[in-house]
């Protein structure tokens, strides 16, 4: 029996629409799935009913990865494709495999050579490297910071000495609820002179990219508490 495809389906960054994220070939190919691997069941969920209202979430598989998931159960979710069944990976928004467990599955998926196939939708990383008039030639991204303060202002210093040294764009990110925390120690801890690009609620309708110095940034900065948001440090080309 052929083996299934794992797909990596990528999800929205939040908005309620996806037909200005997600591409017409995507949305048929992922509502033909009836197996899905996800890092959020409601949020997958919600995600396909939004592709089709009647999907057939009751007729359909959710298989939830977190990390709590253990080994045996992973090998137990990879065997549905084994099986010749087909596969979605979704997370909870974005793509999957990036900051998400998925990269678990696409690792056990090549390892019994199952064909893994990413699809084309949001990603919050490009859409700050292109929003941004930094470097995509050469740029790190970090996910989350440090909870611990003293930790994130030495990882963000650290990220600024060599957008300085080396040209080098770092794009990172942190909880909704910890936004202005992150916010609050770029400008107070970083030189006058640093670019910093923000960028909350990517692809919804009060989208907002802007790059400025960070002592511009003192005098314009907005509240970001309960928005998703992306901060980029680098070097305008």
């Amino acid at each position: 029996m052929p083996k299934g495809t794992i797909y990596m389906v990528p999800t929205t960054l939040g908005g309620e629409s996806t037909t200005d994220i997600t591409p017409e070939d995507v949305r048929t190919t992922v509502i033909q799935l009836r197996f899905f691997i996800v890092e959020d069941i409601r949020a997958a969920r919600r995600y396909l009913r939004k592709l089709d209202r009647t999907f057939p979430i009751d007729d359909s598989t959710f298989l939830e990865i977190n990390r709590k998931t253990e080994s045996h159960e992973l090998h137990g979710f990879i065997r549905h494709a084994v099986d010749g069944n087909d596969i979605g990976v979704l997370s909870d928004a974005g793509c999957p495999g990036i900051a998400d467990p998925g990269a678990v599955v696409v690792g056990l998926a090549h390892a019994r050579k199952i064909q893994v196939k990413p699809l084309v939708g949001a990603s919050s990383i490009l859409m700050t490297i292109m929003g941004s008039g930094f470097s995509g030639q050469e740029f790190s991204f970090h996910g989350y910071l440090p909870k611990e303060r003293k930790d994130r202002i030495h990882a963000m210093k650290k990220f600024e000495a060599d957008v300085y040294r080396n040209s080098v764009t770092h794009v990172f990110m942190d909880t909704p609820f910890r936004n202005m925390n992150v916010l609050e120690d770029l400008l107070n801890e970083l030189s006058d002179t640093t670019m910093l690009c923000i960028a909350s609620n990517l692809t919804i309708h009060d989208e907002n990219i802007k790059t400025m110095s960070v002592k511009n940034w003192r005098d314009n900065a907005y509240d970001l508490a309960k928005k998703p948001t992306m901060f980029a440090l680098g070097k305008i080309q």
